[in-house]
């Protein structure tokens, strides 16, 4: 069954159009991979499903409803809950203030609050009272993971998580994926680290100029079909 789901989702800023009839699906308890090129139209994707952008109303189902043209806060207390390209921490708070602020406009029992928070990513609970944003990259990348999870979501949204982190830094984040959807999250993750999004994605949706070139079962997609939907050519190699 399908948790959430876009169908001809077209997006725009201004005259320039970034999505072109763009459909994905993404199911319960799923792991969803969306990769592509620096301009594929991934993060105006995370940005529409999230409220951040509006759009036609039934363009985008969650639960079977229309909330195409929802606000981000309705989008939120509906049980969807986004991690944004460059974190975006509040400057002006501790970490655990940050962690707060995800709980905000979604008070619901779940299995995430401060203290399961703090046993996924235990350096937080060493830094709790430290200005979010005196932290290192990767321990920032870790309080707005745990910001989103503080509203416990039914669908996590990630977006280029990876981005500007060491290889260690990264593969320590995403190890502590297995372990959210052990509480029966769904993810969607946005990345150009193809191999490490590869390694958790059930499913995944290739995306190029704004259209979706590729989707299929993880197992099933061969090297070269990813190689030729990413570039859109077979004579690349990925990273």
């Amino acid at each position: 069954m399908a948790l959430l789901e876009t169908r001809g989702l077209t997006a725009s800023y201004g005259d320039f159009q970034a999505l072109f009839g763009v459909d994905i699906m993404v199911g319960s308890g799923e792991t969803i991979a969306i990769i592509g090129a620096n301009g594929a139209g991934k993060t105006t994707l995370m940005r529409s499903i999230s409220g951040v952008l509006a759009n036609a109303p039934a363009s985008i189902l969650y639960r079977d409803e229309p909330i195409g043209a929802l606000p981000a806060p309705d989008i939120l207390a509906r049980g969807i809950a986004m991690v944004p390209e460059g974190r975006k921490l509040f400057p002006s708070l501790n970490v655990e203030e940050n962690l707060l602020v995800g709980n905000y406009g979604r008070k619901i029992d779940g299995p995430w609050t401060l203290e399961s928070i703090f046993a996924l990513f235990p350096i937080l609970k060493e830094r709790r009272n430290n200005p979010a944003t005196a932290l290192s990259g990767g321990q920032q990348q870790m309080v707005a993971i745990g910001r989103g999870l503080m509203s416990n979501p039914a669908l996590l949204l990630c977006d280029e998580i990876s981005l500007g982190l060491a290889p260690v830094v990264v593969r320590d984040i995403y190890g502590a994926f297995p372990l959210i959807r052990e509480t029966g999250a769904s993810i969607v993750i946005v990345e150009q680290d193809i191999a490490q999004a590869l390694k958790v994605a059930d499913r995944v949706y290739c995306m190029m100029e704004g259209r979706v070139t590729l989707s299929g079962r993880t197992a099933d997609l061969s090297r070269a079909d990813i190689h030729k939907a990413y570039f859109g050519t077979d004579h690349h190699e990925l990273a």
